[in-house]
């Protein structure tokens, strides 16, 4: 078996690991960027991003709002320290992705066009029409395409970190775990080889798939938090689940289709089969509410009622100007018989986005040595119990940018790496000659999570969920070990470790906060 060396080795390829490696390939020509990705190299949470980046920009924002706007999202469960941080640096985020090339919208006076959206108290949300993930993907692979010290590998699937585990006998309780790097399979030959970096980044994503409605595309499995928990690095605040209020409601799809939440800031209403706007009745900020709470509302709605959905009213918007902004929400409603302009679009709430994952420093470094973090798979402090809109972009950029300028700062000290890691060990295995179980326990597990572990939770509902989780990881341990290795059974095994990490969690926290709500905890005060 062959084992492959790089200076960088990056898991990942949307707008984290994408800027880390850029600037890392112009920072340091000479040393070797690998970017590894299990889809194609554009295929990311990113690509899928519509609203924008909040930043203030206008003259009649400030930064001490911004901050305000994101501490109250996440109930002061943030880091404040890292709020200001983030918040701070958005504007030469903005520059930076710029001056690559990304194209924004502006309005007829030659200003950025900046969008509203739940819980900003300002006009701060830089945008591409309604794709703008696509925009700044698109704008990163061209950057990308540019530098040769960048090789990216589309198609290949991280399995494990390698640690001092895999490379001696080593008391798994030490604390100073040190990363060389990953196996990775080749996804055309089945492959399964180590790759060996001094330094590696893990930028893999979001957890969506582990829920039966969600936004998140296929690939979002929580590959990279499954990674860095079975490695043991520390992994935090898994509990909050954020639920985007409006996923078109379409049965059976998934990923479902986000109606984004800058459609309410442009002055959609959310009502109900009568007509009537509820959120009014729940929250003076009405439509325009912090996530955690639209979502509630809705869910609370659809639970009283009986009905399956709700509606997103946008009748009486200026349909040319809603054309212009959100052209692809218009096209898609048309092609599913929607006339925005007549009829109501029906909305559910869907799983959206991670606020916990791995724990890291403000550097983007682990609990484990030579093992750094960007994007939706870690817990920066900045989302706190709930993400602000829009900050998840924001978030991405500015620790790819920290990941690279601390890298850079420390290149000299680099320890050297010079470790041969065990073959991949597949005896006895045998490829399974159906997927059927596979797919049977993805499913299981996304309708447990979405039966029990949702939006509202309760203590019995919990334990429910983890007696039910325990038979199909034991199923799931089984099918790894017995067979040889695909992408479909990892990404099942990394789904369960998500889901238990979500159970887990969530029977700890004895305070509602955020995306956590558990109705016993409410009759208990």
């Amino acid at each position: 078996m062959s084992q492959f060396n790089t200076d960088y080795l990056i898991l990942g390829s949307g707008v984290a690991g994408l800027t880390t490696a850029i600037r890392l390939a112009k920072a340091l020509p000479n040393k070797e960027i690998l970017v590894v990705t299990k889809a194609n190299k554009s295929e990311s949470n990113t690509k899928y991003a519509q609203g924008g980046i909040a930043v203030v920009w206008d003259k009649l924002d400030s930064f001490e709002d911004h901050i305000k706007d994101t501490m109250i999202a996440g109930e002061y469960y943030n880091d404040p320290e890292v709020v200001k941080m983030v918040v701070e640096e958005a504007p030469d985020c903005m520059r930076q992705l710029m001056s690559w090339g990304a194209d924004f919208d502006f309005n007829n006076i030659g200003e950025f066009d900046l969008g509203k959206e739940g819980g900003h108290s300002a006009h701060r949300i830089i945008h591409h029409k309604d794709i703008t993930g696509f925009e700044i993907e698109r704008t990163l692979l061209e950057q990308v395409a540019r530098l040769e010290n960048i090789k990216v590998l589309p198609y290949h699937f991280g399995i494990d970190l390698i640690t001092d585990h895999q490379l001696k006998d080593a008391d798994t309780k030490h604390t100073n775990i040190r990363c060389y790097g990953a196996y990775i399979m080749n996804q055309k030959t089945n492959a399964i080889e180590p790759y060996i970096a001094s330094k590696t980044i893990l930028c893999a994503g979001g957890i969506g798939q582990v829920y039966a409605s969600t936004t998140n595309p296929l690939i979002a499995t929580g590959d990279g938090i499954a990674m860095a928990y079975r490695a043991l690095a520390k992994i935090k605040d898994m509990e909050f689940v954020q639920f985007h209020p409006t996923a078109l409601f379409e049965p059976e799809q998934s990923p479902s289709f986000l109606i984004s939440e800058a459609v309410r800031g442009f002055g959609a209403y959310l009502k109900n089969k009568k007509g009537e706007r509820f959120m009014l009745d729940i929250d003076e900020r009405g439509e325009l509410a912090p996530r955690d709470i639209v979502a509630r509302a809705i869910d609370n709605e659809i639970h009283t009622t009986g009905e399956r959905h709700v509606f997103l009213d946008c009748t009486h918007l200026d349909y040319d100007a809603f054309i212009k902004h959100f052209p692809n929400i218009n096209d898609k409603c048309l092609a599913i018989g929607i006339d925005i302009r007549k009829q109501m679009i029906p909305v559910v709430p869907a799983c959206h986005y991670a606020c916990g994952g791995i724990e890291v420093n403000t550097n983007g470094e682990t609990t484990i040595e030579d093992l750094y973090a960007a994007g939706e798979c870690t817990s920066t402090g900045l989302h706190g119990a709930n993400r602000l809109a829009s900050n998840s972009l924001l978030e991405a950029l500015v620790y790819a940018n920290h990941i690279a300028d601390h890298v850079i700062a420390h290149v000299d000290e680099v320890k050297p790496v010079n470790v041969n890691a065990p073959d991949w060990n597949d005896d006895g295995t045998s490829t399974p000659k159906e997927l059927i179980l596979i797919t049977h326990y993805r499913n299981t597990i996304q309708h447990i999570m979405s039966d029990l572990v949702a939006i509202v939770r309760t203590n019995s509902k919990l334990k429910e969920a983890a007696k039910h989780l325990r038979y199909v990881e034991d199923s799931t341990r089984d099918l790894y070990v017995g067979s040889k290795l695909s992408v479909q059974i990892c990404e099942l095994r990394n789904l369960n470790t998500i889901a238990n990490l979500i159970v887990e969690q969530s029977a700890r926290r004895k305070t509602n906060m955020g995306g956590f709500y558990n109705s016993d905890l409410v009759q208990a005060e």
